[in-house]
């Protein structure tokens, strides 16, 4: 129970890579608010009704004013916010293309979940954090950074905003004892990739030093590790967790 009494946001939790951090935070002893623009799917219900300490929120996080009331609607139920995990981001449904066919359109979308959103949900948690003198935003970033990736040149660019924004941002939040962390996973297979993408999936597995899938679990010791007060004496930094695919 290493974050009992902490409460955490995920963004993105409605499902995916979101909802595997939601379960495993909830299981360390936070409370979880999962914070998705979609509520279709049933794993939402299923864990708000079996744990009374968990909430989901819709919310867009592109609006300024929808991550505002996200974070009013979580000081509202649990009193603070401890923890932000900006996991929301388009990616699986982004189509790869070399980058002179795509379009200013694509990218606006693109920057506006994976870059603005981050952005806007920090900005909406940190007034809080501030006043309780200490908080954790834990940014998901991408080893796309390091490694390149063709024909997703936005999506790239957009983790490497991720980047850079969580070493500027744990410069300017240190004082107020706020610490800005992101994680930066490789290909990682679930239910949104392994439908369509099995053979990239074998490409990478060539790439690591470990030499197999990445899974969502493999991401879980790293979040709840930067969530918790054992990192309390880490900020601006992007652990890389990909298997040993890139060495940085």
């Amino acid at each position: 129970m290493r974050l009992a009494d902490s409460v955490v946001i995920v963004t993105g939790g409605g499902s995916g890579l979101g909802m595997v951090y939601a379960r495993r935070l909830a299981e360390g002893g936070a409370a979880v608010v999962l914070a998705d623009i979609r509520d279709g799917n049933p794993e939402i219900r299923k864990l708000t009704a079996s744990n009374s300490r968990t909430l989901f929120v819709r919310a867009d996080i592109r609006s300024p004013q929808e991550a505002q009331q996200l974070a009013a609607t979580t000081v509202s139920k649990f009193g603070r916010v401890d923890a932000l995990v900006n996991n929301a981001a388009l990616f699986s449904n982004l189509d790869r293309r070399p980058f002179e066919e795509l379009t200013v359109e694509e990218w606006e979308e693109v920057l506006a979940v994976n870059v603005i959103g981050t952005f806007t949900c920090i900005r909406a948690v940190v007034p809080t954090m501030k006043s309780q003198k200490r908080g954790k935003i834990i940014n998901v970033a991408s080893n796309v950074v390091h490694k390149g990736l063709p024909h997703l040149l936005h999506y790239v660019a957009s983790k490497g905003a991720v980047m850079a924004m969580t070493r500027a941002l744990a410069r300017e939040l240190g004082p107020f004892g706020i610490t800005v962390n992101a994680i930066a996973p490789g290909y990682v297979l679930h239910e949104a990739t392994a439908r369509s993408d099995q053979g990239r999936n074998h490409q990478v597995i060539a790439l690591r030093a470990l030499g197999r899938t990445e899974t969502p679990e493999d991401l879980l010791g790293t979040i709840v590790f930067l969530a918790s007060s054992d990192s309390d004496f880490i900020t601006g930094q992007t652990i890389v967790v990909d298997g040993g695919e890139v060495f940085v």
